[in-house]
């Protein structure tokens, strides 16, 4: 089994943009989102990916992911995923040993950003940078499963 140990964040500032390293573009969709679990497939590139995650709110919870054709992937956002579908630009900002995915979303869920870090293990300490705003991770509306049937254009006190 895997663990996803991550934390979510808005920002205060746009200064983490100087820092970034590379930035990858991603479509995803969520073939199911239940109080268990959700199945989402993701292209970035010339590459895909099902991912299977629990449905644990918090900072850590299971996590399987396997990489598919990207044929396969391209029909099941199309034909079975639920809309909007999510589109995004991931970028990551590298502090000591962590790694900072900063997303950048589109869409129905443009203006949204939100910085996440992965941890090793839970409890482990990490440096916040100053662009770093209030923590988001235990608020159900900034998961991306959640951004398809609630986005962020509809939200009324954002």
């Amino acid at each position: 089994m895997a663990l996803e140990v991550e934390h979510k964040f808005l920002l205060t500032s746009g200064d983490w943009r100087a820092e970034i390293d590379h930035s990858v573009h991603y479509k995803q969709g969520y073939l199911s989102s239940s109080p268990l679990s959700s199945i989402r497939v993701r292209i970035s590139d010339s590459h895909a990916w099902l991912n299977i995650k629990s449905a644990t709110i918090g900072t850590h919870r299971q996590e399987f992911e396997y990489e598919i054709p990207l044929a396969d992937a391209n029909s099941i956002l199309d034909d079975l995923c639920h809309k909007p579908l999510i589109e995004k630009m991931r970028h990551f900002v590298y502090r000591g040993q962590h790694v900072w995915e900063i997303d950048e979303f589109m869409g129905d869920n443009q203006g949204l950003i939100v910085a996440e870090i992965e941890l090793s293990e839970v409890g482990e300490s990490f440096a916040k940078p100053a662009w770093l705003g209030a923590e988001v991770t235990e608020d159900l509306r900034y998961y991306n499963n959640n951004l398809c049937k609630y986005p962020f254009k509809d939200w009324k006190d954002s």
